[in-house]
């Protein structure tokens, strides 16, 4: 049976609700408030895993960064060329498995953002692909990770919900599991007589439990914001963004 991270058809259903118009609009800000927290500046090499259709490696590449976006799925890499074709950038993009995926010494600096993390049962394999993200990163390199918390989950937490956007319905449910370290989701889209079901899991980290993953594989003065504008992880945390760099 194919995971939901590596089905077409859930991102095919989904994406185009994850990567609507506002999505895209909030890029540019997002990647001035990532630049300025990792300290970069134009001409660096920045690896985006789990690039998505490229909104983020657009917008870096727009500052004048030297962008590698890689992702697995690839009608997302189609739409993230035609985009950067249409808007005259320079991007380079690659299909490959988060897990797979090292180019030794490379970047000067990783992203990856949007709850891009944690999709394996294994836990092995998230330890895998930060080992990689280590690797693949220049000495005094730095990586950034973005996502939703364990810590701002349990406040937000909703058994159920659902939203309505260009005539489809998206339903939610969710469950929690193995003492709040998984999160089991039902994602349903429904649009007239079409209906698509999908079980999506990932792990839950806590700000000291990502942190430490980051120590394990390697990475020093490893830091917790609770959002890209550096802000601090507290109780008003609206997202979990680690830091951390390559001695």
């Amino acid at each position: 049976m194919t995971d939901w991270h590596e089905s077409d058809e859930f991102w095919s259903a989904f994406g185009g609700g994850m990567f609507d118009d506002a999505a895209w609009e909030a890029a540019a800000s997002q990647v001035e408030d990532i630049v300025a927290l990792l300290g970069a500046t134009p001409g660096a090499r920045v690896l985006d895993l789990c690039c998505g259709p490229g909104r983020h490696s657009l917008a870096l590449a727009d500052l004048g960064y030297r962008v590698l976006g890689v992702d697995r799925t690839e009608a997302f890499l189609e739409e993230a060329r035609r985009r950067a074709d249409e808007a005259g950038l320079d991007v380079d993009l690659a299909h490959a498995d988060m897990r797979e995926f090292v180019e030794p010494g490379a970047f000067d600096f990783a992203i990856n953002v949007n709850t891009s993390f944690g999709y394996f049962r294994d836990a092995a394999d998230d330890r895998r692909v930060l080992s990689h993200v280590l690797e693949s990163l220049k000495p005094g390199g730095r990586a950034l990770l973005e996502l939703a918390g364990k810590e701002v989950i349990a406040r937000i937490f909703q058994a159920r919900d659902w939203t309505e956007s260009s005539g489809e319905f998206l339903l939610y449910e969710r469950h929690i599991e193995d003492d709040w370290s998984w999160i089991r989701n039902r994602w349903i889209r429904v649009e007239l007589d079409e209906r698509q079901e999908f079980e999506v899991e990932h792990r839950l980290y806590a700000a000291s439990e990502l942190k430490g993953l980051f120590t394990e594989v390697g990475f020093r003065d490893v830091s917790a914001y609770g959002g890209l504008d550096g802000s601090p992880y507290d109780q008003a945390a609206k997202r979990l963004v680690v830091v951390g760099s390559r001695p």
